[in-house]
């Protein structure tokens, strides 16, 4: 086998879906993954396309989109380094269920689906590993689908600005101060909640002196006081 870079597989380390393979394993999902570059703005998949890749973010930013037929466009999720996304390529060839596109200059790593499927074959026990993995996270999202069910508009907008936040510390953030690019109707889409609920909830936070709000973005000045309203 040919020596793969530590940086790809520390890289790896940081993904949830991969939470369960040793570094032997990561080394050999690493044989299978090849460097991509996408502009800012630019497509990586629409929805309704074939799915035969799955992306692991090494740096940039890039967000899940969906297409109403009136439309409108509903943001579903946004990825930082050491997210993954359009994971279910890896099993099968289903079309995609989103569009995703660069916010910035993104670097990841590609890996194709037949490529893993090959993997899996060849280690039967790696494949144990990411269905507990995948087990986990869908347990993880079905929890999340259910306390967002009970959760007021205000405490899934603060949800979302702290899982934002968690994202740049990750890039190495601090923990004050900390710029979050976002719209408020991205937020709100996030959050599943109306962009007039989610600007008034805004408001109050910046009264309070948590946030000040700018164009298409915020700085969040105290982030541990949004623990305050999730609930």
């Amino acid at each position: 086998m040919a020596t793969v870079g530590q940086d790809v597989v520390e890289l790896l380390e940081r993904v949830p879906v991969f939470e369960t393979l040793g570094k032997e394993d990561l080394a050999q999902v690493a044989q299978v993954a090849v460097p991509r570059r996408f502009s800012a703005g630019q497509v990586i998949f629409r929805e309704g396309d074939q799915s035969d890749t799955c992306y692991v973010v090494s740096s940039g930013h890039a967000r899940a989109l969906r297409e109403h037929g009136d439309g409108r466009t509903i943001a579903l999720a946004r990825f930082g380094p050491g997210d993954i996304f359009g994971e279910l390529a890896m099993f099968d060839d289903e079309s995609r269920s989103a569009t995703v596109e660069a916010l910035d200059d993104l670097h990841a790593l590609a890996i194709l689906g037949n490529d893993m499927r090959r993997l899996l074959r060849e280690h039967p026990d790696i494949a144990v590993k990411l269905v507990i993995a995948l087990g986990r996270r869908l347990r993880a999202a079905n929890e999340r689908l259910a306390r967002q069910s009970f959760q007021t508009v205000q405490s899934r907008v603060a949800s979302v600005l702290i899982g934002l936040i968690e994202q740049q510390k990750a890039e190495g953030g601090g923990d004050r101060d900390v710029l979050v690019t976002a719209t408020q109707a991205e937020l709100a889409q996030l959050a599943g909640s109306s962009r007039e609920s989610a600007s008034r909830f805004l408001a109050v936070l910046e009264r309070a002196g948590i946030v000040t709000q700018g164009r298409g973005k915020l700085t969040v000045h105290d982030p541990a006081a949004l623990q305050r309203y999730v609930y």
